[in-house]
């Protein structure tokens, strides 16, 4: 049986609606509810606001030891809702390591501090469930009101906390084998492309499409992936959408600490051009999984771009300079 599983989230400045991960579900989760019952009793995961220093982790680090919540891993809220194949990686991880609490901690103009549970599947977190949550213009305060209100609720029963914020860990998100090239069977295998659910994106989606040369097939996002193989698909066209160093990493690419902007290769009005994007930029990059075996193909160069339309565009209009398709 999975473990409860609990996060302390916190909520990004601002949400597209282009996003097709369960990242906007934490926008509509019911504040208010108490602290989960074994919130001193059993494992956490914390998710970050990016724009967290490493001085206030390790603040918020020490504080939770101070309360009792046993905070096992520390990962940026970017990272783990970056996509599809990314939150399903992480729902394992999770799972694996038997954490039972995810807490999440927001910096903007204020600090927002969210403990909701884990619902043990590849969303994460079910759109307005419960969850507690404080809000302060300082983050020794919402910490302060985050201990007050679990020493009040529970007792105190994890007594062998580290003392130091794990904020390095690895996830694998890539199964099977990795390629930087193209799949050259979708000459002849069909490609499920997911709809985003969203009447005006789909139009987009569905026009952006017409320029893919082979077989494909716009699908229900619900649809489970037994399914599309049932029905002749053999490669799912998958999105991933972070900040650019973190979705390089994400995708196994090596990517420099000290890299201040990535250059990716883009084709505006069809003509191939290089863009420099700054590291700090949210970025969307398309690649194609084979379905029975998890198989991943990058493309043969980093296409990413700063909005998903022209990031698929790229994905099509490479693909096709690669096999010399006008």
């Amino acid at each position: 049986m999975k473990p409860f599983l609990l996060i302390i989230l916190t909520f990004l400045a601002s949400i597209t609606s282009a996003q097709v991960n369960s990242l906007s579900a934490l926008s509509r989760l019911k504040t208010g509810a108490p602290l989960p019952e074994k919130i001193l009793s059993s494992r956490s995961a914390v998710l970050y606001s990016p724009e967290l220093t490493r001085k206030e982790i390790d603040e918020i680090h020490a504080s939770l030891a101070r309360t009792g919540i046993d905070a096992v891993a520390y990962f940026e809220l970017d990272r783990v809702f970056a996509g599809r194949d990314v939150q399903l990686a992480f729902s394992e991880y999770f799972s694996t390591r038997e954490i039972s609490n995810f807490v999440v901690f927001q910096k903007s103009s204020t600090y927002k501090i969210i403990v909701t549970p884990y619902n043990g599947g590849t969303n994460l977190i079910e759109p307005e469930q419960s969850a507690w949550m404080t809000e302060d213009a300082y983050l020794k305060e919402a910490l302060r009101l985050l201990y007050s209100n679990a020493l009040n609720a529970y007792r105190k029963q994890n007594l062998l906390i580290s003392e130091v914020a794990e904020t390095r860990l690895s996830v694998n998100v890539i199964t099977g084998r990795r390629t930087e090239a193209f799949a050259t069977d979708l000459k002849v295998d069909r490609l499920a492309v997911q709809k985003f659910g969203d009447e005006q994106l789909d139009r987009e989606l569905e026009e952006i499409m017409k320029d893919y040369p082979f077989k494909y097939t716009l699908v229900d996002n619900m649809i489970p992936e037994t399914e599309l193989r049932k029905q002749g698909m053999f490669y799912i066209l998958c999105m991933i959408q972070s900040r650019g160093p973190v979705a390089k990493q994400l995708l196994g690419y090596e990517v420099g600490e000290a890299e201040s902007a990535l250059v990716s290769v883009t084709f505006p009005n069809g003509q191939e051009q290089l863009k420099t994007i700054p590291a700090n930029t949210q970025v969307y990059k398309f690649y194609a999984r084979q379905i029975q075996f998890n198989n991943v193909f990058l493309g043969t160069r980093w296409d990413a771009d700063v909005n998903w339309q022209q990031a698929l565009r790229n994905f099509i209009l490479g693909f096709k300079r690669e096999l010399r398709i006008n």
